[in-house]
């Protein structure tokens, strides 16, 4: 029978029509799949019915929902609308995993998306890819898996980094310094606490403390540090490069966002001359990571790896690399002969059964053996998300602890107290020794007489994915039609486009003009349009960050132009667990002040996410000190508004606004002009800036600037 249905014409088509038809209904099917488990789930929870099944079902459908979104982006193929309303459809799904998780809080550490995946929930993801017409994964890793099994199969060399090895012998690791250390001293006393177990009353000790005083290790006095022109450290920022000056190796720098975690590193780095240098860090930051290092320690260049790392650096001092990638380059990182590495927002290596732990865990532990006295830090304003264990991956990847027992160093302090986890002052002296070793934690309002009031600090992002190269290319075409305009006015008038001609800049700014006031239909883009994709294409990395924040500092407030950017903001808090409160303009009076008040008054409310048009005026939400600026207005006047939301009367706190920046387009020129406007508003008119900054003058100056670099660059 199936030879006979091989051999007909029309069974063979009907069988390609059922492929196509199964492929067209995919995505249907697994949007209807998880839409059917997350109504059950809610059922379930409303039922008061928590069974471990119910548990393992909706990590499972936020497993698939994480996954569908990054598939769903990432599919060129599929036009604007369609990607548009399945997104959409995701997010439902998500705010309904968030609801459910606000009714039994255990659910939350479910939606991280390190939290451990058992079999069970394997099985049924499985069962539920089968069920939406999809094919599941062959073979699946198990999360505890060693980092290695994994990592074998994604391995990558950049070629850059080949050509490190061959171009110059000088450069090859130097594993000899390890040699040099000294051996642990002979103990003075017997080893009472050889047979003890001793981590556990390390936490406790963290866990039970009730002496109020902070947890910050003793640093030397702020001395003068050399630091390049136009830039000064803040006197906080100074103790810590002056402990390391004065030998210090290991830091868990747990300062709060916005006092310079980054600048602290990177000093500390070239004091140590901790070089060549390994940071890891999270997606958002990587670009910000390499603008601080260009800024702070430009004798040492820096370079990012993107992906397989084509386009790296091979010789530079400073590799910047983010989680996401880590497997496929922890081989060749962890034999390059680092001398120092920098973990920013160290929670994240939380899980000490998470691949990026593991990773982390191996290269810290490869550093240790082969380098002597290297530079180690944690960065993390949060180093404790659900419980005190959170602290053992850090203290691991310090070196501070091992698996089982204290390293040698705190085994030592710990000694030298005389006492044993039965007596009574025993958690009060191991906390110290612990504190030591180099946690180093300051809050805002601890050195509030350091920093500005107020400031604007700002985050450059690298939208590296197809929206991405979708908006370089459409500033690429509005950059030619505006030269094709200036060539076509040189020509009106009877002059040629020499080639190395000098740019009319008179004439520069009438064609930016013409463009600005252009209303006609046409191909293309306008700077309008592009300013407005940006900011869709920045959603997602400024709610990213917005959430890092809300967990480290408390409560934040996240400002957006547009509904579609609050929209996408507001599911991604959803899917993280944070509740938010949202104001628009759109709103009932009634409505907004409940909004407001409900974050203002509610300790649960993570967020409010405002409209910067609607909620840039008129009220007050100075229970905030951070907040995020997601889309970039037209005017300096605007972002101050925003940021006076925050920075009022009855504010105990200085205000940091995180400006989210997409870097190497037209938003980095547009911020620059903002400030331009801004200062010299405030020279003028003592913080007026209604005729001296407009947001025509904005918008006309960055088509001056697109124009003027696109003819200089064509010379």
């Amino acid at each position: 029978m199936a030879r006979d249905a091989r051999r007909r014409p029309g069974a063979s088509r009907t069988a390609n029509r059922t492929r196509r038809r199964a492929r067209a209904q995919d995505d249907e099917g697994i949007m209807s799949v998880l839409a059917r488990a997350v109504r059950e789930v809610e059922g379930s929870i409303q039922r008061g019915s928590l069974k471990p099944s119910v548990r393992t079902k909706f990590q499972v459908i936020a497993l698939l929902v994480r996954e569908e979104r990054a598939q769903v982006k990432a599919e060129e193929s599929r036009s604007e609308a369609y990607r548009a309303e399945q997104l959409k459809r995701l997010d439902g799904i998500a705010t309904i995993l968030a609801k459910v998780a606000v009714q039994d809080a255990t659910l939350l550490g479910l939606l991280a998306e390190d939290a451990p995946v058992t079999d069970a929930a394997r099985a049924l993801r499985r069962e539920m890819m089968l069920a939406a017409g999809r094919t599941p994964p062959v073979e699946e890793v198990p999360a505890a898996a060693p980092a290695a099994a994994t990592a074998a199969k994604r391995q990558v060399v950049p070629q850059a980094v080949i050509s490190r090895q061959l171009a110059n012998p000088f450069l090859a690791p130097d594993y000899d310094s390890a040699a040099m250390r000294p051996a642990p001293k002979a103990a003075a006393r017997p080893r009472r606490l050889v047979n003890w177990e001793l981590i556990g009353p390390l936490l406790s000790s963290f866990e039970n403390a009730t002496d109020g005083t902070t947890a910050s290790m003793a640093l030397p006095p702020a001395a003068p540090v050399k630091t390049p022109d136009g830039l000064e450290l803040m006197p906080h920022q100074s103790r810590l490069v002056a402990a390391t000056e004065a030998g210090h190796r290991t830091f868990l720098l747990a300062d709060e966002p916005g006092l310079g975690k980054t600048a602290q590193a990177l000093l500390a780095a070239r004091t140590a001359d901790a070089y060549p240098l390994l940071v890891v860090v999270p997606n958002v930051v990587k670009t910000n990571w390499a603008r601080e290092a260009s800024l702070w320690t430009p004798d040492h260049p820096a370079t990012v790896i993107h992906g397989d790392g084509d386009t790296i650096d091979g010789f530079a001092d400073i590799i910047v690399v983010n989680y996401e990638v880590l497997d496929r380059h922890v081989g060749w990182l962890g034999d390059l002969g680092f001398r120092g590495m920098v973990v920013d927002e160290a929670h994240f290596i939380k899980n000490k059964r998470s691949q990026r732990s593991q990773h982390v865990l191996q290269l810290s532990e490869q550093l240790r053996s082969r380098a002597f006295r290297p530079l180690l830090m944690a960065l993390t304003g949060t180093p404790l998300i659900n419980d005190i264990d959170d602290f053992r991956a850090i203290w691991q990847f310090l070196g501070w602890i091992d698996e089982k027992k204290p390293g040698r160093e705190l085994m030592e302090a710990l000694e030298e107290t005389g006492l044993t986890p039965v007596d009574a002052g025993f958690s009060s002296a191991a906390r110290g020794c612990v504190i030591d070793l180099g946690i180093v934690r300051r809050r805002k309002s601890d050195v509030a007489a350091d920093i500005p009031a107020r400031r604007v600090a700002d985050l450059p992002v690298e939208l590296d994915d197809a929206a991405g190269r979708s908006i370089r290319a459409a500033e690429r075409e509005l950059a030619d039609r505006l030269v094709a305009r200036y060539r076509a006015a040189l020509e009106a008038r009877g002059e040629a486009a020499a080639v190395g001609a000098a740019v009319d800049a008179d004439l520069v700014r009438r064609v930016a003009g013409a463009e600005l006031a252009d209303k006609s239909t046409k191909t293309g883009e306008n700077v309008f349009s592009m300013i407005r994709r940006i900011g869709q294409a920045k959603a997602g990395l400024a709610a990213d960050y917005a959430a890092q924040l809300a967990r480290s500092v408390g409560k934040v407030v996240f400002f957006a132009k547009h509904i579609d950017v609050m929209d996408a903001a507001e599911a991604i808090f959803a899917e993280r667990g944070l509740r938010y409160a949202s104001i628009r303009g759109e709103q009932t009076t009634r409505k907004r002040q409940q909004n407001i008040d409900a974050f203002v008054n509610d300790p649960d409310v993570a967020v409010a996410v405002c409209s910067l048009m609607a909620a840039g005026v008129g009220i007050n939400l100075q229970v905030a000190s951070n907040l995020v600026l997601a889309e970039l207005s037209w005017s300096a006047a605007e972002q101050t508004q925003a940021i006076d939301r925050v920075h009022r009367i009855g504010q105990a706190e200085p205000v940091t606004a995180w400006r989210i920046i997409a870097a190497q387009t037209v938003d980095t020129r547009i911020a620059e002009l903002i400030d331009g406007k801004a200062g010299l508003a405030a020279r003028a008119l003592d913080g007026s800036d209604d005729e001296v900054s407009s947001a025509a003058d904005v918008q006309l100056e960055a088509l001056v600037a697109l124009l003027t670099d696109a003819l200089t660059t064509a010379r």
